[in-house]
């Protein structure tokens, strides 16, 4: 049996989403409906958009949760991560900071859903 763990991000919708994270990660969805898109981020791992659970989400609701990105770079490649997404116009919430396991930055997509770049542990 095949085995996947899927992380799902609500979104207000799932095309848009998809572009925003598509031009983030550097790749193209994996599978597609209008409601429901993943990315396919390597063996047993999905990113999924899915539009159908909620509507009407906003960004100043807070956000408890956050989608990492790890990284085999060091702090170099977190600075260089964090400038081109600050070139993008990416929100983001917390600048390149050391949090005791690296130095980490927070940003936010358009609905307001976390998304942490950090080092691989």
């Amino acid at each position: 049996m095949t085995r996947s763990v899927v992380s799902i991000v609500y979104v207000n919708d799932a095309p848009a989403a998809a572009v925003f994270y598509g031009g983030l990660l550097g790749m193209s969805p994996s599978f597609e409906t209008p409601g429901y898109i993943t990315f396919g981020l390597g063996p047993g791992a999905d990113l999924a958009l899915w539009s159908g659970q909620f509507e009407d989400l906003s960004p100043d609701v807070p956000r408890t949760s956050e989608v990492c990105l790890a990284i085999d770079g060091g702090p170099d490649e977190v600075n260089a991560i964090f400038e081109q997404w600050r070139s993008k116009d990416v929100t983001i919430l917390h600048e390149p900071h050391d949090a005791g396991f690296g130095l980490t930055f927070l940003a936010a997509d358009p609905d307001g859903n976390r998304i942490r770049v950090a080092p691989r542990g």
